[in-house]
């Protein structure tokens, strides 16, 4: 008996909040929309404040065994993200059994001032709750995106060179930083990506990284390392340790690295307070060492 009446508090007080936020979102969405038709400018769907606003799903597209990109339209063609490097996008739903809504944040990974639509590349885990969702959704089916995250607040030609460490889908955030960088003809940065994951087919966004690769030589380079390489693999066996690093990584007081991957890997690499992490070990100093 008490169970139930608990469940029906917490159901009364979820609805609540979710009709109090429909309510706010309404109240962004119009003013938002007035300051864009005064302004003539292209509407920047995630500007500044909460967004609130459900996005169509466009198309969806399968990378690999566990993986989706998934393009969602904004509600005019020529409306642009608004959002800045490094930023993320907190998705919010209610998957079907499941007692409770569910918010994740995700990383846009196309470009950021597109018109008209953003991308998601969304692993789905076995026990998942919104990534086994946002798998479920077809074309013509809606997301919801509360909110903005921002991350580091990235400058051109702040750093000479940078280093990205990533494991498995924590590729996405170090992919729009890279991204951004590179099509910027006045950012000059130096990139470093060292990307760990466990299969060959996990390597995400290969494609787009070898043609970095060719396109700038001098600026931009790759080390993969591969857990459980298929036989006869063309990549590197192992985990990223300190002894890759060591050899890949850039030694520069300048360099400022950046890190996103499973918190195994994220905890082996920071460290903590009582111990150093691996980076630590390898001189980099705490300032110089952001995690996503």
């Amino acid at each position: 008996m008490a169970s139930t009446i608990l469940s029906a508090r917490l159901s009364r007080g979820v609805t609540g909040l979710a009709v109090a936020g429909a309510g706010v979102g309404l109240y962004y969405m119009y003013m938002r929309s007035v300051v864009h038709a005064d302004s003539g400018a292209p509407r920047q769907i995630f500007g500044s404040g909460p967004a609130f606003i459900s996005l169509e799903l466009e198309s969806t597209q399968a990378v690999n065994h566990n993986t989706k990109r998934l393009r969602f339209k904004f509600p005019e063609p020529d409306a642009v993200s608004g959002l800045t490097l490094t930023s993320a996008l907190l998705t919010y739903s209610w998957p079907k059994g499941s007692t409770l809504p569910v918010l994740r944040p995700y990383t846009p990974i196309n470009s950021l001032d597109e018109p008209g639509a953003l991308e998601l590349l969304v692993k789905r885990y076995p026990n998942g709750k919104q990534s086994t969702h946002l798998h479920s959704l077809q074309p013509g089916d809606s997301l919801r995106f509360v909110t903005r995250i921002q991350g580091y607040k990235w400058e051109p030609n702040k750093h000479s060179e940078i280093m990205l460490i990533a494991g498995g889908a924590g590729i996405t955030p170090a992919y729009q930083l890279i991204r951004g960088i590179l099509q910027n003809p006045d950012d000059h940065t130096k990139i470093t990506l060292v990307f760990g994951v466990n299969t060959d087919s996990d390597l995400l966004m290969r494609k787009e990284f070898e043609d970095y690769e060719a396109r700038f030589p001098n600026r931009f380079n790759v080390t993969y390392t591969v857990s459980q390489p298929v036989e006869n693999s063309p990549f590197r066996r192992g985990y990223v340790t300190k002894e890759l690093l060591n050899e890949v990584a850039p030694h520069s007081n300048d360099c400022k690295v950046f890190v996103c991957g499973p918190p195994p890997m994220e905890n082996a690499l920071v460290g903590s307070r009582r111990q150093p992490g691996i980076l630590e070990e390898l001189g980099y100093r705490k300032d110089q060492i952001y995690k996503f």
